[in-house]
This record gives C-alpha cells, sequence and structure tokens, in this order.
C-alpha cells in the first residue's frame, strides 16, 4: 500500500495530497430552533456524503432537525477589522428603525 501524503521527516510535517477532499462547512438547525448554527468542518468527496456525514458526525444524539453543509470555497464573509466601515452605511437609515413610524392608537397588539 502506497502513502497518499508527502512526508518530511526532517520536520515531522505531513502535507496533503493535491487531490485531497473539498472543505464543507456544516450548519445544524436544533429541535428548539429557527435558525441553523455552524457546528463545524468536515471533508467529503461530494455533496451528498459530506450530508451524510455530517448527519453521522453532528446529530448523533438526535439533536437536529434539518443539516446544510456548504462547501467552504463559496462562502464569503466581511472581515471583523471592516465592521465599523463596512455597517456604517445602516446607521443614517432611521427608517429602519421601529421608532421612526408613528402608529395610529386604532392599531391593535402592538
Amino acid at each position: 500500500m502506497t502513502d497518499s501524503t508527502d512526508r518530511n521527516p526532517e520536520q515531522g510535517q505531513v502535507h496533503p495530497p493535491d487531490t485531497a477532499w473539498p472543505l464543507f462547512e456544516v450548519f445544524v438547525r436544533g429541535k428548539r430552533g429557527l435558525n441553523h448554527v455552524h457546528v463545524g468542518s468536515l471533508h467529503a468527496p461530494d455533496e451528498r456524503m459530506a450530508l451524510h456525514n455530517a448527519r453521522n458526525l453532528y446529530t448523533r444524539r438526535n439533536e437536529g432537525v434539518s443539516i446544510w453543509v456548504v462547501r467552504a470555497e463559496h462562502i464569503t464573509a466581511s472581515s471583523p477589522d471592516e465592521k465599523d466601515p463596512f455597517f456604517a452605511p445602516s446607521g443614517d437609515k432611521v427608517y429602519r428603525h421601529p421608532t421612526f413610524y408613528e402608529l395610529p392608537d386604532d392599531v391593535p397588539h402592538i
């Protein structure tokens, strides 16, 4: 059997081969939750196998009702360093706040 990794014995490092499986990010929606929460990552050859492995790995106690798996390369996120300039444009849009609107007295349940 051949080794599928490149080993550098001098440094003790193991380098994965170029044909490594893609990385998937796993999101699970709990029975009591309304949204999916990131629970971890895994490597799999395709989406179907990633979903199957995510179910086995992250929902062992039947706590999930829905699982999402997304290739990590398809996720784009804002940088924490840019949070102030990135979210600053919404500060001057006061119409997005509920206190901007005046409600008539005859509107029930508010």
